[in-house]
């Protein structure tokens, strides 16, 4: 318990330093390497043609999807060719047409759901070109998208920044600086970073085994930081190529903690200045809640987690094992149960996917705890997502509450009304709509079925887990179910495309209808939310609507298996 203490007392002074720095970058302000900055995205904006005067909103998502949509198409193309292009010394075959489907919209949406082992299906020059460069586009993508949504409650005009601009700047100013020191001291623990092809050894026991080597550190450097969560092996974080090290695992831990973070703090210190420019906040008022309720969702998880895989497995028990140390299966000893439950919590909180042991072995609510986290995608989420996902539970609490005691529902002064809130319940329902909807398709259609390993209550845990990771952007999975299929790989695409890009054209349309708004000075009867008890009335919705859409999921899933085994 002492390491998980550990690592959370450093998160909090650092993600408020890095919270600080983003809204700075976000909201155009010098820093200390502004200069040097300045002059390298200055030389991108000549090559690349970028204008720099501002957009609405609607061109604002109109140059994020036609951006994207560049990218999915050289992207897929690259994997279907790769057996022809260079840095492939490994000789791998070209990837599948449905596999490189789902593989290209995976890793642009953020997700990174991998229906494939990297060290076998992709050479170095896909891995490099087509997922480490999307891990860096599609963090951008996001975070812009959030500092974008998060400007637009505090704006005075129907302008919201521009996006290549914005995309420029995370990448030159905060992904690119801060995955090049992570990936330093990757390497630094033993982490891979080269060209040279795989090779074979001959173990103790005096047989052959193959190390998959590679450009390893740069990719684990991004797919930490910018909540990607996709690995260059198969195994992901859980093989010592990735994770070698108690260290390299608190560094991982702590680059998916950071930047989502960060995100919240900047938007607090948005909401702060707006209201007194020229007085030093540390995150705010509205921040300082926000943050709480998000930090009291992800505590709750992560010691469910930990009471749960600390107890072990009772059948496992029953067979006379000893299990003392929790339940070990599926996790690596150098870890244990302290920080395998961490990162698990983290991975899922964060959104981002990553794994150091495997989820199809934890325990029925160790492993209901994280499913219930993308269910939810609000406790911090990705680069944003889960800020701006958070925002749509703020906004319904705002509306319930006047409802309540019958006052008009407004935010920042301006009012929510009904054209809003159908569009606030609309982004609210498109989440388990897709994770439901697929998930019945799944179990009623031959294909569906076909992939559980596992009969039974966990095999549904395993279907609604793989969909709720496709929907909220994680990639994590059950990696029990036998997914690299054509059903599979084009059913999650799809609920990857729609999980990323329907909820943020609708969350940009709700920020910009509430910001076109006159402002309305507070007043005694205005409801404040930067309180205790707004937080406590938050932390209740989330819970509420959480439980009443997926606690039936999850009676027939995790919650089934729990009561079977006892």
């Amino acid at each position: 318990m002492l390491q998980i203490v550990f690592v959370l007392i450093i998160y909090i002074p650092l993600v408020l330093l890095v919270g600080r720095y983003v809204y700075q970058v976000t909201m155009n302000q010098k820093t200390v390497f502004n200069s040097f900055f300045q002059k390298i995205e200055n030389i991108l904006y000549k090559i690349t043609g970028v204008k720099q005067q501002e957009m609405t909103g609607k061109q604002y998502v109109i140059a994020l999807l036609l951006s994207n949509a560049c990218m999915i198409i050289v992207s897929y193309l690259i994997l279907r060719l790769q057996k022809y292009v260079f840095l492939n010394p490994n000789q791998i075959e070209n990837m599948e047409p449905t596999l490189a489907f789902n593989t290209v919209i995976s890793f642009m949406t953020n997700t990174n759901l991998q229906h494939y082992s990297g060290e076998s299906a992709m050479s170095y020059f896909a891995q490099m070109i087509v997922i480490t460069f999307m891990m860096f586009t599609s963090a951008a993508s996001g975070y812009a998208v959030c500092m974008a949504f998060c400007r637009r409650f505090i704006a005075k005009t129907d302008r919201i920044g521009n996006f290549y601009k914005d995309f420029t700047r995370i990448i030159v100013r905060i992904l690119l600086p801060f995955s090049f020191v992570v990936a330093l001291a990757l390497v630094w623990q033993g982490v891979p970073q080269t060209l040279a092809q795989n090779q074979t050894i001959t173990t103790l026991e005096g047989k052959s085994q193959d190390l998959a080597l590679g450009p390893i550190a740069s990719m684990e450097s991004i797919k930490h930081l910018g909540t990607n969560g996709g690995g260059f092996n198969g195994a992901n974080s859980s093989t010592p190529f990735e994770n070698p090290t108690a260290l390299t695992n608190v560094i991982e831990i702590l680059s998916m903690m950071l930047l989502p973070g960060a995100c919240v703090v900047a938007f607090g210190l948005m909401i702060a200045y707006r209201k007194q420019p020229h007085k030093h906040v540390v995150i705010g008022r509205q921040g300082a809640v926000l943050f709480t309720v998000m930090g009291a969702l992800f505590l709750i998880g992560l010691t469910a987690i930990y009471i749960s895989e600390k107890a072990g497995n009772p059948l496992i028990t029953a067979l006379g094992i000893d299990q003392s140390n929790g339940s070990m299966e599926g996790k690596e000893i150098r870890f244990g149960i302290e920080q395998s439950a961490l990162f698990t919590e983290v991975t899922t909180a964060f959104t981002t996917g990553t794994i150091n042991n495997m989820h199809d072995t934890l325990t029925p609510i160790g492993g209901m705890v994280p499913l219930f986290n993308m269910m939810l995608n609000v406790v911090f989420g990705g680069k944003g997502v889960g800020l701006m996902n958070m925002m749509m539970y703020v906004l319904l609490a705002i509306f319930l509450a006047c409802l309540m005691i019958g006052r008009t529902p407004q935010f920042l002064g301006r009012k929510i009304e009904a054209k809003e809130m159908k569009f606030i319940a609309l982004c609210i329902l498109i989440h388990p709509f897709i994770i439901l909807g697929f998930s019945a398709l799944a179990v009623s259609a031959a294909g569906g079925v076909e992939g559980i390993t596992n009969p039974g209550a966990h095999g549904l845990s395993q279907i609604l887990y793989e969909y709720a990771s496709s929907a909220a952007n994680n990639g994590s999975g059950f990696e029990g179910l036998a997914d690299n299929t054509i059903f599979w790989n084009v059913t999650t695409g799809l609920a990857m495309f729609f999980g990323r890009y329907t909820s943020i054209i609708l969350q940009l349309a709700i920020a910009t209808l509430i910001a076109r708004k006159p402002e309305q000075p507070d007043s005694v009867g205005t409801l404040q939310t930067d309180t205790p008890l707004f937080g406590t009335f938050l932390f209740t919705i989330v819970l509420v609507v959480g439980a009443l859409t997926f606690l039936p999921a999850l009676t027939l899933g995790p919650i089934q298996e729990f009561l079977t085994i006892r």
